[in-house]
């Protein structure tokens, strides 16, 4: 198969039998192409060698052929100050994007500046891709304005019945119940949970709530006082650790709501002379490379993040291309080891 001189849309509408305007569709992955013509277009397209004139293509349609990944300011153990969970999961959104014919905007944006200014009107990217938001409270309204702007985004952290725009996230309370079902296994009975439960962190909140059903299931009560806010970081899980063991308040677990959460426990429990898990038992969430290097390894809930990296991705330019997109919730699984089994 061959034309003469470098081949062109209508080329290849020619020799597939349609138009040049259902060409072009097909070449953008617009769902109006049936997947047999689809799959024609691209075979008579691959053969020709043709390759898209993106800068073109992006004139007619009015959209940047580029999505914005937006990165939160947050405590970290390194200068990065963006949570090493979203590391991962930005080397699964840069493959899901480089899929799907995307380039990818990587933003470092502080929570006290206007993250919220409309990308998609400056052209700088067809929508939005966001990871941390810290205070959810606080996030919401700028949250809020995105929809009233118009502007496309998709956001990591739980799904609210009433929040704005469109949540991918992990089953947290599956998250949060495994882990306490996991320590009450292992005959733990007091089990401290370190993370703020409250609405400014839906995420933790969930984990929390699993967390209370598990000890339910297993005919116990949940104790306020072995709660203890934190946020996600080493520092705040030493500190909440440190006022336990100030108060005198027995535990002989803890379930961090967090990695780097859990590792500060674990580093705060040592330096006051406790083994671990001999004496308490410490079990984390996200699955963090640190957590396989501490010693003992951390036990944790580990979440999906190159199937999460996709399904950003894949909806938010289902969401550009005016598609009907809902929340999506993964599953996760408990990774067991020897912070929680001897």
């Amino acid at each position: 198969m061959t034309v003469k001189g470098r081949p062109t849309s209508l080329d290849i509408a020619h020799l597939a039998g349609v138009s040049q305007p259902t060409v072009s569709r097909a070449l953008r992955g617009n769902p109006m192409v049936n997947a047999d013509t689809r799959r024609r277009i691209l075979a008579i397209a691959d053969q020709l060698n043709y390759k898209v004139d993106k800068n073109a293509s992006n004139l007619r349609c009015q959209q940047s052929g580029t999505l914005a990944l937006l990165f939160f300011e947050d405590p970290a153990p390194d200068d990065s100050l963006i949570n090493p969970f979203f590391h991962s999961m930005m080397g699964s959104i840069t493959r899901a994007c480089a899929r799907r014919g995307y380039d990818l905007l990587v933003s470092f944006q502080q929570l006290s500046d206007d993250w919220h200014a409309d990308y998609e009107d400056s052209k700088k990217a067809d929508g939005l891709i966001l990871l941390g938001y810290g205070d959810y409270l606080q996030a919401r309204t700028r949250l809020e304005q995105l929809v009233r702007q118009g502007t496309h985004f998709v956001r990591w952290g739980a799904a609210l019945p009433d929040q704005p725009g469109i949540a991918i996230g992990c089953d947290n309370f599956q998250g949060g119940h495994a882990m306490t079902r996991h320590l009450l296994d292992g005959g733990r009975r007091r089990i401290a949970f370190l993370g703020d439960a409250s609405p400014r962190y839906p995420e933790f909140r969930e984990r929390y709530r699993g967390h209370v059903q598990a000890l339910q299931d297993a005919g116990l009560g949940a104790d306020a006082g072995l709660q203890v806010d934190a946020i996600s970081s080493e520092t705040a899980g030493g500190d909440a650790v440190r006022a336990l063991l100030d108060a005198g308040v027995g535990f002989d677990a803890v379930f961090a709501a967090s990695d780097l959460i859990a590792i500060g426990a674990m580093r705060a429990l040592a330096a006051r002379g406790l083994q671990i898990p001999a004496d308490v038992a410490v079990g984390g969430f996200d699955d963090i490379p640190m957590a396989a290097m501490v010693a003992p390894g951390l036990t944790t809930v580990q979440q999906d993040t190159r199937a999460a990296g996709s399904l950003l991705v894949d909806t938010l330019i289902d969401a550009i291309r005016g598609q009907a997109c809902g929340h999506h919730s993964l599953p996760v699984h408990l990774v067991a080891r020897g912070s929680t089994t001897t």
